[in-house]
C-alpha cells in the first residue's frame, strides 16, 4: 500500500501534474493540503476517471484539504473536532479523515501562524492542541493511523537549510516544536527520518531566489504514525521530481509503503 501527502498550492492549476503523477506513482491514498478551490470545483470527475474516491473540506480561499482514496473512504469526517475558528468561530478548512483500507488517515493543513506576534500564531497553537486531542484514541488503537499533511513547522534545526536565517520567525519556535512533541506523545512517531537518498530531506523550497536549485528548503510536509503503522513501514521518501519544472507546487510530495493488506475488488 502506497500512502503519500501533498501541498498542492491549488489543485486547479496543478491539475494535469496531480492526475499524471498519480497514474505514475500507483499512490493509493493522497492526503491533499492548500487546495485554493471552492468544493465545486474540486476534480471529482477526473479522479474518479482514475479510480479514486474525494473527501473534501474547502470553501475557495487558500485553504482546504483532501483525502483521495483507490482503496475505500469509509467512516469520513470532516473538519478537526473540537478545533478552534479563525478569527471568530467558524472554523477553517484544515483536517479531514477517513478509513482508507486497512488503515485510519488524517490530512492537516496546520495553519501558517504568521508571525510570533501576530493572533494567528496563538491560533496554530491553539489548532495543535486539538489535533492532538482529536487524534489520541486513534493513535493508541490496534488499527494503523497516521497524520499526513503540512504542519508548517520544523521539528528540528536540521529541517532547515539555514537555522539562523529563521531567527524570531515562526515555523521554528520552542512552543510550535513543543506541540509537535505533545502530538507524538500520544503515541505517534515521524515517519521520514531513516536513511533517504538525500542527506536533508526537505519537502518544500521557496519559489523565490532559486529556493529549489539552492536546495534552500525546509522539511515541513511530515508523516506522524502510531506504532501499527510504523511496523508496516518499507519505505519513505520525498519526491524531489515533483518539485522540479514549470507549473510545480512548492512543496514536493512526501511518499511511504507500507506491507498491509489491501481490499479485494
Amino acid at each position: 500500500m502506497r500512502i503519500a501527502t501533498w501541498n498542492v498550492n491549488s489543485v486547479t492549476a496543478r491539475l494535469p501534474r496531480l492526475l499524471s503523477w498519480l497514474e505514475s506513482s500507483g499512490t493509493d491514498v493522497l492526503c491533499l493540503q492548500e487546495l485554493k478551490c471552492a468544493p465545486e470545483a474540486f476534480p471529482t470527475e477526473p479522479l474518479r476517471e482514475l479510480g479514486y474516491e474525494s473527501a473534501v473540506v474547502a470553501t475557495g480561499r487558500w485553504n482546504g484539504v483532501a483525502l483521495v482514496s483507490r482503496v475505500g473512504l469509509e467512516d469520513v469526517v470532516l473538519g478537526l473536532p473540537g478545533g478552534p475558528g479563525y478569527p471568530q468561530d467558524e472554523q477553517e478548512p484544515r483536517a479531514v479523515s477517513a478509513t482508507c483500507g486497512p488503515a485510519r488517515v488524517w490530512s492537516v493543513y496546520v495553519p501558517n501562524g504568521r508571525e510570533v506576534d501576530h493572533a494567528h500564531y496563538a491560533y496554530k497553537l491553539r489548532w495543535l492542541t486539538a489535533l492532538r486531542d482529536a487524534v489520541t484514541e486513534d493513535a493508541q488503537g490496534l488499527l494503523p493511523f497516521a497524520v499526513l499533511g503540512d504542519f508548517n513547522i520544523a521539528p528540528a534545526d536540521a529541517d532547515v537549510w539555514d537555522r539562523s536565517v529563521f531567527d524570531g520567525m515562526t515555523h521554528v519556535t520552542e512552543a510550535e516544536r513543543a506541540a509537535l512533541a505533545a502530538l507524538r506523545e500520544t503515541g505517534l512517531e515521524d515517519v521520514v527520518p531513516r536513511p533517504l537518498k538525500y542527506d536533508h530531506p526537505f519537502t518544500y523550497w521557496d519559489y523565490r531566489e532559486l529556493g529549489f536549485p539552492k536546495n534552500r528548503g525546509m522539511r515541513i510536509d511530515l508523516v506522524y504514525a502510531n506504532a501499527p503503522f510504523q511496523k508496516a513501514v518499507k519505505d519513505a521518501y520525498v519526491d524531489r521530481e515533483e518539485r522540479r519544472g514549470k507549473g510545480a507546487s512548492d512543496h514536493a510530495p512526501v511518499v511511504v509503503d507500507l506491507d498491509l493488506d489491501l481490499p479485494h475488488e
